[in-house]
């Protein structure tokens, strides 16, 4: 299929989205699970990249505040701040306090959850309900 343009491909110049590279920054270094080096980073990547590039991405998210970083060598060794669960969590909240509409988003999310991930999230709101009701003070 050439020609064929896909969503979250290359671009047509060869090169891939910022936002790409960075998830994929992120991916690596949270299945490491330890801090990694840039060029540790860059063998965890797919394709060929050259080592600037992710050490650019690396400073990047070091500047967002998104990793940490400790002296390594001549280096740095980056570490996610947040697990991937986290940080997945607060993308999403960000987004859904960006929209206009809270109602229309959320029940769009839901009526695209598959039924597991429905049950799923029953589950977890009752809990979230217990666990409030719990902590409730007698005095309210």
């Amino acid at each position: 299929m050439a020609g064929v343009k896909r969503r979250g491909a290359a671009h047509g110049n060869g090169r891939r989205a910022a936002g790409e590279l960075e998830a994929g920054v992120l991916a690596a270094l949270w299945a490491a699970g330890e801090p990694l080096t840039a060029a540790q980073v860059n063998e965890q990547l797919p394709g060929d990249l050259a080592y600037t590039t992710v050490l650019t991405i690396l400073s990047r998210l070091y500047d967002k505040g998104v990793l940490t970083r400790h002296r390594e060598g001549r280096g740095y060794a980056y570490a996610p701040v947040e697990d991937e669960a986290t940080h997945t969590a607060e993308r999403m909240r960000s987004l859904l306090d960006r929209g206009p509409d809270r109602a229309a988003v959320l029940s769009r999310f839901v009526s695209e959850l598959s039924a597991q991930d429905e049950r799923l999230l029953h589950r977890l709101l009752a809990e979230q309900g217990r666990l409030a009701s719990d902590h409730a003070s007698p005095l309210a």
